[in-house]
């Protein structure tokens, strides 16, 4: 039977208040203004967003407060993006929320919340049948994880920064039930003790069927061992207003041609086009792109250096008139307004 879901992700959900158009974050006693602002879900929210505008049938694992702050994201999630909440529950409590300030094409983020109420199976529910989910690595393994690779569901495995600074290599041994690992190069460089991507991505190669690590601005590498092919693609130049979740829009979109099984470079490129479309926009979450923002950079690329590389948009871009996608507001609606929508 062909699952309900594409994608479930879990995780936790902050409320994100970005701030953009900073000259440089304030010094102990100053003030600094910026010229923009965005209200939007965070977290694992940016991939969750960023899978269900591309069409993946996203269900999503959390735990929202029953504050007006979770009220919103649940709105948002569910009402708005068309995000399962069935594995999700809503619990007392305050939501956990991060500060982002976005500066000098990267971000600082200031952060407060408490860790989610799991099972002993590592998840807040329990874990539904899809085809594909994430996971962030964790020095113990999550016992879902590979009942989810024995139930068929293709798992991609990021991992996140280590503020101890202790990057434990047993944090990999989780990658022998994922099917594709997707860290940054700092991130690679940092469990592999290496001192360029390209190292981290060989002795990472293998760890899992699919490495893949990002780059920036300098694109992106991957290996995938089925194959033994290793290949490298080139960014998409375009000027960033915010890079707040930008990491995970590039992972929804490798989601979607994996489980399409498009060529890897193909679906490297693709996720290194809607990621660098999201950075254009403020707001975390609410800055991944839909078909139509795609369909409108294609029109204007046709002609471009560009072009010969996305020549398969013609071929994967559906027919017909896409949806507008909201963006993130300076100011959270109110519930009135949430529910005129």
């Amino acid at each position: 039977m062909n699952p309900a879901l594409d994608l479930f992700v879990p995780g936790v959900v902050f409320l994100d208040i970005v701030f953009t158009g900073l000259e440089g974050v304030p010094e102990p006693g100053t003030e600094v203004w910026a010229s923009g602002m965005g209200s939007c879900p965070g977290g694992i929210a940016n991939l969750a967003v960023a899978a269900s505008r591309l069409g993946l049938r996203t269900g999503l694992g959390t735990a929202l407060a029953t504050d007006t702050y979770g009220d919103f994201c649940a709105d948002i999630l569910c009402g708005q993006e068309n995000i399962n909440l069935d594995a999700s529950r809503r619990i007392e409590g305050h939501s956990p929320v991060t500060v982002s300030l976005a500066y000098d094409r990267d971000r600082s983020m200031i952060t407060h919340g408490h860790p989610l109420p799991l099972n002993a199976d590592g998840l807040v529910g329990e874990l539904p049948a899809a085809r594909a989910a994430s996971v962030s690595l964790t020095r113990d393994r999550l016992p879902w994880v590979q009942r989810a690779k024995a139930a068929g569901t293709l798992v991609f495995a990021d991992v996140g920064w280590d503020a101890s600074a202790e990057w434990p290599a047993e944090v990999l041994d989780m990658l022998e039930d994922c099917h594709a690992f997707v860290p940054n190069a700092v991130e690679a460089m940092q469990y592999t003790r290496t001192a360029t991507p390209a190292e981290a991505l060989e002795k990472l190669a293998g760890l899992a069927p699919v490495v893949v690590v990002t780059c920036g601005s300098d694109g992106v590498l991957a290996h995938d061992a089925r194959t033994g092919e290793t290949v490298h693609v080139p960014a998409v130049p375009v000027p960033a207003l915010d890079p707040t979740g930008a990491g995970d829009v590039f992972t929804a979109g490798f989601i979607l041609g994996s489980l399409r099984e498009w060529p890897l470079a193909q679906s490297l490129a693709f996720a290194n086009l809607i990621a660098a479309l999201s950075v254009q926009h403020f707001g975390g979450s609410l800055s991944a792109p839909g078909w139509g923002d795609i369909a409108d950079w294609w029109r204007g690329a046709r002609s471009s250096a560009l072009a010969e590389r996305y020549a398969f948009l013609d071929d994967v871009i559906p027919e017909g008139e896409q949806r507008t996608v909201r963006r993130a507001t300076a100011t959270i609606a109110r519930l009135s307004d949430a529910h005129a929508r």
